[in-house]
């Protein structure tokens, strides 16, 4: 080769391969719109059902307490009748309770004591010396006994007439009957709420789907198991589910742990704390109460990402 023919030739550089730009999205994105107002509606939910959950809990050891404290007592009426010396009929009366097998104790109200029972009704200040009060006898049964109270009764009928004895039947009946309406009203709630957060995940994936409609038809036609998408939207709705209920379960549970603490620093200072805590204990739902809402929010999160799966699959099997 001439020099000419060598000063002529320019050697070529070598290019470098360069990978090409991958941008790597998820195939739902996730801090979307929809996404943010899905996380709002079950964290929404959640704390209702929540909170749901909690009142029936409450209500529920509330009504046994109550049932629990008024099973172990009875309560003897004496009414004040003409030509009867009404101290005398209480203390016979008193006398034929203490003697009866499976009584525990007995206590006779004062006729002070049975007129402040009526100031809740009635008002301070008022002279009831020439009204009709009753007295009151409250016996408790001991534990694990069962007195034959239907003889009690007859038998203080026949001794003292004036004196009525009173098991409390109708009103444990009572008390029975409005826990599990309140009990069954909590559940038909919960119920309520799922159907609404599935209607709601229901509609978030469909919109979803609708704007990443390209993308999942490309995948679906290029041989994309229906499985693959399905997992992807699933898991995407799971962790919205875990994070909304996280959110609003959480928020349940400490606004009961912040009423059970007010409780406790308040419920025996004053006249309508020491009433509530009568009527609903502490306000505090335990620790089976805590774990069932952890429950309910883990339950919450696997129905969304049930219910996204659900969706997704129905909807590509009606694209094929």
């Amino acid at each position: 080769m001439s020099e000419k023919s060598r000063s002529d030739f320019t050697p070529v550089p070598k290019v470098s391969a360069v990978p090409p730009m991958r941008y790597e999205t998820p195939l739902v994105p996730r801090n979307s719109i929809s996404g943010r107002a899905l996380v709002a509606v079950v964290a929404i939910m959640t704390f209702l059902a929540s909170l749901t959950t909690g009142g029936v809990i409450l209500v529920s050891q509330a009504a046994t307490a109550w049932q629990a404290d008024v099973s172990r007592e009875v309560t003897v009426q004496l009414i004040p009748a003409a030509g009867r010396d009404i101290d005398a009929d209480v203390s016979k009366a008193s006398s034929i309770v203490k003697n009866t097998p499976g009584i525990a104790d007995v206590r006779a109200y004062s006729k002070q004591e049975s007129e402040k029972l009526l100031e809740p009704w009635l008002g301070t200040g008022l002279s009831l010396n020439e009204l009709p009060v009753p007295r009151l006898i409250v016996v408790k049964i001991a534990s694990g006994a069962a007195p034959d109270l239907p003889a009690l009764r007859t038998m203080l009928k026949a001794q003292v007439p004036s004196a009525v004895l009173d098991d409390h039947r109708g009103f444990i009946e009572r008390m029975r009957a409005m826990s599990g309406t309140a009990i069954a009203v909590g559940i038909g709630i919960l119920i309520l709420m799922i159907a609404a957060t599935i209607l709601s995940v229901t509609f978030a994936t469909r919109g979803a789907m609708a704007t990443n409609k390209t993308v999942i038809e490309v995948l679906h036609f290029v041989g994309a198991k229906n499985r693959f998408i399905a997992q992807n939207f699933q898991r995407h709705f799971l962790l919205l589910g875990l994070e909304g209920g996280a959110i609003g379960g959480g928020g349940a549970i400490a606004l009961f742990a912040i009423a059970a603490l007010l409780s406790r620093w308040f419920g025996t200072t004053t006249a309508s704390g020491e009433q509530t805590a009568a009527l609903f204990g502490s306000f505090s739902i335990g620790l089976g109460g805590y774990a069932a809402v952890v429950l309910q929010v883990l339950l919450i999160a696997g129905v969304t990402a049930f219910t996204s799966r659900h969706t997704v699959n129905h909807t590509l099997e009606m694209i094929d």
